[in-house]
């Protein structure tokens, strides 16, 4: 592990917490940023941004780096409706949908992103920005989602190649290059996002960073992996501001239109500002 120190937060504004867990409470959604517990919580709601978490708290896959809960569960029809409704309660102008994998439905779960982009802009001016699984690639299911025209379409690619079936428990660094490929042919904005960290190199970094940019991905964001518990894999090193800019500063001279690069940054990190 490198010299550097695991970097820090602030504490989170008690007032603030308190009220947005009250919306969530009463509209019956969750986010990401408590389930994945989000170093930047606090500044995000701050904001007036949050990333909401459908189809379920359980996933279907378990990846090495993630704090979800693996599992299977009911689709609630009525999640669409509540998400909207929180949208509202909590005066977003920049709502992010996420959600578990679900490799045990016949969509994945596209359906339920759809339904949630159009109860979104039917009762709010917020922009949406949907953060997708892969959905396995299937066609079926990505048509679906370009189809909802959100205002921007993100799919994570995470790690290097070398270290992808380590890390991520199905798919592939293939089929996750496919997906974001797909999207970006929409003409939608398309994002993707790297942690480091896990064991990758420099060199390796370049290279995911180069094959984001030939599937068309137009906005990156990059960030420290920070160990959620003991049961998840061990952080290898902690990168330090001058490797973070390095990063950035290679991806922008790629031609990359926005990029978040640094140790808090994740995948939603200030995504209504990129």
């Amino acid at each position: 592990m490198s010299g550097f120190s695991k970097p820090r937060v602030k504490a989170p504004a008690a007032e603030l917490i308190g009220r947005t867990a009250e919306v969530l409470r009463t509209t019956g959604v969750d986010t990401i940023c408590r389930a994945s517990a989000c170093p930047n919580i606090t500044e995000c709601f701050d904001r007036g941004t949050a990333t909401f978490l459908i189809l379920g708290p359980y996933c279907t896959r378990s990846c090495a780096f993630c704090n979800v809960p693996r599992g299977k569960g009911a689709v609630d029809e009525s999640e669409p409706a509540r998400v909207a409704l929180a949208v509202i309660k909590l005066g977003l102008r920049y709502a992010v949908v996420t959600s578990v994998d679900r490799d045990d439905l016949d969509d994945f779960g596209a359906r339920a992103f759809v339904r949630t982009v159009e109860a979104i802009k039917e009762t709010s001016d917020a922009k949406v920005e949907l953060l997708t699984p892969d959905f396995q690639a299937k066609s079926d299911a990505l048509r679906l989602i370009v189809q909802a025209r959100p205002d921007k379409l993100a799919h994570n690619l995470e790690t290097v190649r070398r270290l992808y079936k380590k890390i991520k428990s199905a798919g592939s660094y293939t089929k996750s290059l496919s997906v974001l490929e797909y999207y970006a042919k929409s003409g939608i904005v398309t994002k993707s996002s790297l942690i480091v960290g896990l064991g990758e190199s420099m060199e390796e970094l370049f290279e995911a960073i180069k094959d984001l940019k030939e599937a068309g991905v137009r906005q990156l964001t990059i960030g420290q992996y920070l160990r959620p518990s003991p049961q998840n894999i061990a952080v290898q090193r902690y990168y330090g501001p001058e490797e973070f800019k390095e990063l950035a500063s290679f991806a922008l001279e790629l031609g990359f239109e926005a990029v978040q690069s640094g140790p808090l940054v994740r995948s939603s990190y200030y995504a209504e500002r990129m």
